[in-house]
């Protein structure tokens, strides 16, 4: 039997009983969530370092919005953010590489 002990999107268990095995699983409670998330954050970051796969994007994405759903706020709220940031600090069109600042 292989242990996992990792967050799954919702259907996975179902998928792996359509292929004749059995899932244990369990429900996570809410203060237990955030952690099984941030978790699988850094697991889709480092799957996107390895592959570059456009689809890990989405899997970030993903997890990105449950973490929000999760304090309460949604995509929306967070795209809000992050355009507010951009127009205060700018995005990364120029692909500006900060080395150094010189006294």
């Amino acid at each position: 039997m292989e242990k996992y002990n990792k967050l799954v999107r919702d259907r996975i268990p179902e998928m792996i009983k359509e292929a004749g095995k059995t899932p244990v699983t369990r429900i996570l409670p809410e203060e237990e969530m955030e952690e099984y998330l941030i978790q699988k954050l850094e697991e889709e970051i480092q799957e996107f370092k390895e592959s570059r796969d456009f689809e890990e994007l989405a899997d970030l994405l993903e997890v990105m919005e449950a973490l929000a759903k999760l304090r309460g706020e949604d995509l929306y709220s967070l795209e809000r953010l992050k355009a507010d940031k951009k127009e205060e600090r700018g995005g990364f069109e120029e692909r500006i590489l900060l080395e150094s600042v010189q006294d």
